[in-house]
């Protein structure tokens, strides 16, 4: 005797149930209202075009031959509980394999969807280098010309070792 056949033998006969009570809720939720393409597009051109490859700061500060920076007017003190992990990372990007244009894009689109999510910890990960031509590490150098001119931005120190070490960045945001 099949499966099928020992199915139906104990379930017995089967009758549909007629029901005249039932809504169609699927046709009456509200379509989304379309959104231009275009719009989208140039959205994402002012987010990106908002930071500059070319800039060039001072800001940078180094400590026990450890890059960090820190905002002005903001405390000192960030950067040492930054660093001990008074702050626990809570969202993490990789911008490993990425080009420059499109770890732009990521990293902006990034800080924007922490930012709108409350969220004030976190790692970007930018890579040694090791996979560039020359073995100069472009992202690494970039993010952090980046990172500065992002109002969000209140501090970031490199990553210890077990996160990342000199290929990432814990990065903290504004409230």
């Amino acid at each position: 005797m099949s499966d099928n056949d020992l199915f139906k033998k104990e379930i017995g006969e089967v009758k549909p149930i007629k029901r005249k009570d039932t809504v169609d809720t699927y046709s009456q939720i509200p379509k989304p209202k379309p959104v231009a393409k275009k719009f989208l597009e140039d959205e994402k051109k002012v987010l990106t075009d908002s930071i500059s490859d070319n800039f060039e700061s001072i800001d940078y500060f180094l400590a026990r031959d450890e890059l960090f920076y820190i905002k002005k007017n903001h405390s000192p003190d960030i950067v040492k509980k930054l660093r001990n992990g008074n702050w626990i990372v809570e969202e993490s990007i990789d911008l490993h394999g990425l080009t420059s244009d499109e770890a732009k894009v990521a990293l902006v689109e990034f800080i924007s969807y922490c930012k709108q999510r409350g969220i004030r910890c976190i790692r970007i990960i930018h890579g040694k280098g090791y996979n560039s031509k020359n073995k100069e590490p472009v992202l690494k150098n970039k993010v952090k010309k980046w990172l500065i001119q992002k109002q969000e931005v209140i501090c970031f120190v490199q990553a210890p070792n077990h996160d990342g070490g000199g290929g990432a960045l814990i990065t903290l945001l504004e409230k």
